[in-house]
């Protein structure tokens, strides 16, 4: 109903305007009034003005640098190491707020160290910081190329799953969280973590049911 009342005062302002301010004559009236009438019937057969606005919200906190991250990091990447050096450090930038320079720094990392995964893992986690939560082409490339370089390793996908419910995109990040769900086993330390997630997505965007193909669609 709101939608209805909206489009109709848009309608009657851009009237007077045409009227006032084109100085429209009386006997354009009818034209300019059936345009405007038109236009609405479009809108009533290709619009739903009744429907309610749905807002994208984020599933996730938007910066997700905290105590929680840095546990989960730890629990799905090394411990110890040249890796966990460069990213101890990083995670002193970041909470300093000094987060450009968090990702500045593991880009240095993964210069001298290219072929370390967690180091790519930790890349790509301080550029969604950076960026407040949204995950960027940077930081796609580096979860993706933690992932070739270790296609077992938990800490992609799910930190990838992670980027993608900061920025709004539930469906994404669902797919890949769930995914990495069937493939963990069932004493994996991330594994309750995961489904609390998952449970907190559905409950705040249910998955849509899946349509059965008709056979002519088979």
């Amino acid at each position: 109903m709101m939608g209805w009342i909206i489009l109709l005062l848009f309608v009657l302002i851009c009237a007077g305007a045409l009227i006032k301010l084109g100085k429209l004559s009386r006997g354009t009236y009818e034209i300019t009034a059936a345009a405007l009438l038109l236009g609405v019937a479009g809108y009533a057969w290709q619009g739903h003005p009744g429907m309610a606005g749905v807002s994208v919200v984020p599933i996730e906190k938007p910066n997700s640098f905290d105590d929680d991250m840095i546990d989960a990091r730890n629990e799905m990447g090394e411990r110890f190491g040249t890796a966990q050096e460069w990213l101890i450090f990083s995670d002193s930038l970041n909470r300093a707020k000094k987060h450009g320079a968090a990702a500045n720094y593991l880009r240095n990392g993964v210069r001298e160290h290219p072929d370390d995964p967690d180091l790519w893992v930790g890349l790509g986690n301080a550029l969604v910081v950076h960026a407040d939560g949204v995950i960027t082409p940077a930081a796609q490339f580096a979860f993706q190329k933690a992932a070739d370089l270790s296609p077992e390793h938990p800490g992609p996908p799910f930190f990838l799953g992670l980027a993608y419910a900061q920025s709004g995109k539930i469906d994404q990040a669902r797919a890949i969280w769930t995914e990495l769900l069937a493939r963990s086993s069932e004493d994996a330390p991330w594994r309750e973590d995961l489904e609390s997630r998952l449970a907190t997505m559905e409950k705040i965007q249910p998955s849509l049911p899946v349509t059965p193909e008709s056979p002519a669609e088979q």
